[in-house]
């Protein structure tokens, strides 16, 4: 597999660093080591859907796409959803690497990331019940509320995989419940994807346990209600977590960094009924770095019942429970690190949340009162739609934080505004 190199590498200069003689850099702007990787700053581009794949292959699209947010400066470039079976992905669009052809579209856009100075990571999942769906776009010009996509569509609405057989709203498809076969299955496809992303070039695997989708689904009370060695007990309704993260560490090289990212609650409080809790992720995150084998939770939410009440209104609806992670994981003695992720959309609330890191030079940025935090809540951000809003969100966030950051060398002309 050959794999073409950009005319002009970045390595020798690092875009979205600050550049020298400035007396207070924020705790956003510096580097963080994680095994084997050095990232040039605290923001990273969360992983984004875009239904643009071609029977799970990326495109010039997602090269294009993922190949921007290097380019201007993002420390993580993390590519979207990547499916370990193809009845896993969300829709008949979405990315894979469950066979070896995928590798070389996603290697292309492994090897431009890094080539900016980057780090390239991929989140590998597979969505469960929640597979076989149109794409959102899909439904809104057609204006329409059928979210399944038929196998005329390209869909296999009637080969969907769960832990019990529930489904997951009224006019959606009931799944299979899952034999031990079809878990063994999972896991052995799940480590083959991961050993074919470290092929492509990722330098990060994200295990995706969160919004609902397979994994998550066997974690909460909601979906789970089997009675074998996979559901009834948190211990049980874990196992399957803790299986596939030994499996991913067990094929990837030792000095490879490997995230977590999972559901912290799913918002159900208000149902009376049991459900996935923050207490819950606290518990499971103390589990998960006792064992010492994932390097950062990367604490979401939701996605996991349609009757979930979100109090979006309130900004710090979730990054609020990435630091009570934080905070349960260091009382404890661990040190794996915890992302934060939702509705981080400017500079004050992306640098509070890793404030006080840094001891009393970050008492030198100015930030609001709102977000202001005696601890740091997480110890990386992750950003999302305010990325597609504006790609150089790590040169705006540099600017309103008082610091200048290096360009890429092919855009440095401007840097300072010319009058003519």
């Amino acid at each position: 597999m050959t794999v073409s190199k950009p005319s002009v590498s970045a390595r020798e200069y690092a875009i979205g660093t600050p550049l020298p003689g400035q007396e207070h850099i924020p705790t956003l702007f510096k580097p963080l080591e994680i095994r084997n990787v050095t990232l040039r700053n605290r923001i990273a581009v969360s992983p984004m859907c875009t239904y643009s794949g071609h029977d799970g292959h990326a495109t010039d699209f997602h090269l294009v796409h993922d190949g921007q947010f290097a380019l201007h400066g993002a420390s993580i470039v993390m590519v979207e959803a990547t499916n370990v079976q193809a009845r896993g992905r969300i829709s008949p669009y979405c990315l894979g690497l469950w066979k070896d052809s995928q590798i070389e579209p996603l290697a292309k856009i492994a090897s431009f990331v890094r080539s900016q100075g980057a780090v390239a990571a991929i989140q590998l999942g597979h969505a469960g019940r929640k597979a076989s769906t149109q794409t959102p776009f899909n439904v809104m010009l057609e204006s329409t509320t059928k979210n399944v996509a038929t196998e005329d569509e390209g869909g296999w609405p009637d080969d969907l995989l769960a832990p019990s057989a529930i489904p997951w709203s009224d006019g959606f498809p009931t799944p299979k419940a899952a034999t031990q076969e079809d878990i063994n299955q999972f896991i052995e496809d799940f480590k083959a994807a991961a050993k074919r992303a470290v092929t492509a070039g990722f330098q990060i695997i994200e295990i995706h346990a969160a919004h609902g989708y397979f994994l998550f689904q066997f974690l909460s009370p909601t979906t789970n209600k089997r009675t074998d060695k996979y559901g009834g007990s948190f211990e049980n309704r874990t196992r399957l977590l803790r299986d596939t993260i030994r499996a991913v560490r067990s094929v990837i090289p030792s000095e490879m960094p490997l995230f977590l990212r999972i559901s912290s609650t799913e918002w159900l409080e208000h149902t009376g009924q049991p459900s996935w809790t923050p207490a819950d992720t606290i518990s499971v995150a103390l589990e998960i770095a006792t064992e010492g084998l994932v390097d950062l939770i990367d604490v979401s939410s939701g996605g996991n019942s349609p009757d979930q009440q979100i109090p979006r209104h309130q900004k710090l609806y979730q990054v609020q429970i990435a630091g009570d992670v934080r905070a349960a994981l260091r009382a404890a003695g661990h040190s794996m690190l915890v992302g934060a992720v939702g509705l981080i959309d400017g500079a004050s609330m992306a640098q509070a949340l890793v404030q006080g890191a840094d001891g009393e030079n970050d008492k030198a940025i100015k930030i609001a009162a709102e977000y202001a935090s005696d601890e740091p809540r997480a110890d990386l951000v992750f950003v999302a739609r305010q990325f597609l809003r504006d790609p150089t969100f790590v040169k705006t966030v540099a600017q309103e934080l008082g610091i200048q950051t290096q360009l890429a060398k092919q855009y440095e002309r401007a840097a300072v505004q010319s009058k003519h």
